[in-house]
């Protein structure tokens, strides 16, 4: 059984979900102990929330589950990238299939570079 360093930034450990496919980067997050062992019991994306303090599935409100096909870790054990096949469409909360949705022109300014979101997180994340 592989573990993981969560020695370091305070028990967690950088994750990175990539489309197993494309080859995307879709998103990075943060997995804990509980997290890591979630993940490799169920085959789905589970991160640790440092604003809610708490664990947490993706896809448990919005149905945009991350199936694990592959997990990478780096040469110290203390970060991954979990290679993924997004259902839903979308790994961001704001919509759009990829957190990485903003690039830095060449005048130093932020622009969006993907017009179209998967989904309206309105309508996706009401209040319940």
């Amino acid at each position: 059984m592989i573990d993981l360093n969560f020695d370091k930034l305070d028990g967690l450990v950088p994750a990175i979900a990539q489309d197993y496919k494309s080859g995307e980067v879709l998103m990075l997050a943060f997995m804990n102990k509980e997290a890591w062992d979630k993940t490799l019991e169920t085959g789905k994306a589970h991160y640790f929330s440092r604003t809610k303090d708490k664990l947490w599935m993706k896809g448990e409100t919005s149905g945009n589950f991350q199936i694990v096909k592959e997990i990478l870790i780096d040469c110290d054990d203390d970060s991954v990238v979990l290679k993924i096949e997004q259902i839903g469409g979308a790994a961001c909360h704001t919509g759009y299939n990829s957190c990485f949705y903003k690039k830095v022109d060449e005048n130093k300014d932020i622009k969006i570079i993907k017009s179209e979101k998967v989904f309206k997180p309105e309508e996706v994340y009401k209040e319940k």
